[in-house]
């Protein structure tokens, strides 16, 4: 009968361990581990005219390294583009210059949008808290669906019949 006690107690002890290493993965893996471990940095906003699938808590990098993480979005009601808040983490990206250029990208094919950031060459002015990456130096998200679209379209209109004049 002891003996018994002790088992299941031996396996409710590794059933329990199990489950939270689950859960500490899942948040790993979800990218909200950034939230218990707060770390200090400064907001930017960048202007795109599609942000296609990005949502908020996607990262942002430079060179594949992850600086920062969006925010917030909206929509600016008088150019009805989006502004997207980023969260760059200092001790990561310090100085970037004030001409860098976003690019909202996806990881593989049908993965996750997030942003690109490539640095400028300006060595004189740095990003910094409030600052604004402008429409004219950002590249909006590729849609898929605008591809699949156009093809099937110029696809229509090379098989259509010649019109008589």
């Amino acid at each position: 009968m002891v003996k018994m006690k002790t088992l299941e107690i031996t396996v409710g002890a590794f059933m329990i361990a199990g489950i939270a290493a689950l859960l500490m993965l899942a948040v790993e893996v979800s990218g909200l581990s950034h939230i218990c471990k707060e770390e200090s940095g400064y907001q930017i906003k960048a202007e795109f005219t599609n942000i296609g699938g990005l949502k908020v808590r996607a990262k942002v990098s430079v060179a594949g390294v992850v600086v920062g993480r969006v925010t917030h979005i909206q929509l600016d009601p008088e150019s009805f583009n989006a502004i997207v808040n980023i969260k760059i983490i200092e001790q990561r990206a310090p100085n970037l210059p004030l001409d860098t250029k976003a690019s909202i990208l996806t990881s593989g094919l049908l993965g996750d949008n997030y942003i690109g950031l490539t640095p400028g060459f300006n060595d004189q002015a740095f990003l910094k808290q409030g600052d604004l990456i402008e429409v004219s130096n950002t590249d909006s998200a590729f849609l898929l669906e605008q591809l699949i679209s156009k093809f099937v379209a110029g696809q229509a209109s090379s098989n259509a019949p010649p019109s008589k004049h």
